[in-house]
């Protein structure tokens, strides 16, 4: 049936009562028979990607006011149709003026299985952290961005685990070319260049206690010694040269040194650790993966 008389303008007047509301439909909390496909649970439903300025603290007591895209979901059990993807981000919002400790997500997901009526749930804040990085020689400095994520879950007994993901770039410099540079050199007096690289380690980090972004970073630079540098004067680029020349490492090296650097660190739970050296001399990347190896744990 086609309805022609119906008005096709929106009327920015009209004021919705609570007799009104009440007579909206609601297909999402309606009966299981509504259910498409399988009537099953499902582990994850929510929202991806919504955005607000969150208060991210800082090493120093301070905080930051940063852009953090939040992903929240909550598990939807056998028998229920949806869930009102609204309140995930509302519920949130209730939240937005807290300074953000890892802990908070906690409180957030307690609210979520209150106000959804379900029994697990998962947050995700991923923002970019800056830095103040000093440059190697020559008394500058420059931020250096973090790509930072902060996450929680908890399940049906309540059980909460807060995990810390990051993303360090540094410099590799190949040990076997640096070898094979100072061979034809010596031998040829042929002037070569050993090869390096642009490198990233993804970490992720399961808590104890809380973990600042900067506690992070630091046991990045610590291991690897050659983080990629922001103000870079001629004093700065020899510095960097003689630090990779310093540091070599192959992407085994790169996995074993943030093993070493993060496994004497006692806040932290367990550990997974991916890195990526994209490779000037191939087309491919090499790639190396490892972690704590606690029983049960991330793999």
């Amino acid at each position: 049936m086609i309805r022609s008389n119906l008005k096709k303008m929106y009327d920015p007047t009209f004021t919705v009562s609570d007799q009104y509301k009440d007579s909206l439909p609601d297909l999402q909390n309606g009966p299981a028979s509504l259910i498409e496909g399988a009537d099953v649970p499902i582990q994850q439903v929510g929202v991806s990607n919504f955005k607000l300025p969150l208060k991210i603290p800082s090493r120093n007591g301070d905080y930051r006011e940063l852009e953090t895209s939040v992903d929240g979901y909550v598990g939807l059990e056998a028998g229920k149709k949806g869930i009102n993807m609204s309140r995930i981000v509302r519920t949130f919002y209730e939240f937005q003026d807290e300074i953000f400790h890892i802990g908070r997500l906690s409180d957030v997901l307690h609210a979520y299985k209150e106000d959804l009526e379900t029994h697990t749930g998962q947050l995700r804040l991923s923002f970019n952290y800056p830095m103040l990085q000093e440059s190697l020689r020559s008394e500058l400095e420059g931020y250096q961005y973090y790509s930072v994520s902060y996450e929680g879950t908890m399940d049906a007994n309540n059980r909460f685990r807060k995990f810390l993901h990051l993303e360090f770039d540094y410099s590799s410099a190949c040990p076997c070319s640096y070898e094979l540079a100072e061979h034809a050199r010596d031998l040829r007096n042929v002037a070569a260049i050993p090869h390096s690289q642009r490198s990233v380690a993804n970490l992720t980090l399961e808590l104890e206690e809380e973990m600042y972004v900067e506690d992070v970073v630091e046991l990045c630079r610590n291991a690897l010694m050659t983080e990629t540098q922001v103000m870079v004067k001629r004093e700065d680029e020899q510095a960097f040269a003689e630090m990779n020349g310093a540091y070599q490492k192959f992407v085994e090296d790169a996995a074993r040194l943030l093993y070493e650097e993060l496994d004497d660190y006692d806040p932290i739970l367990d550990f997974v650790v991916r890195c990526i050296h994209m490779e000037s001399l191939h087309s491919h990347d090499a790639v190396s993966r490892i972690c704590k190896g606690a029983k049960g744990g991330l793999r």
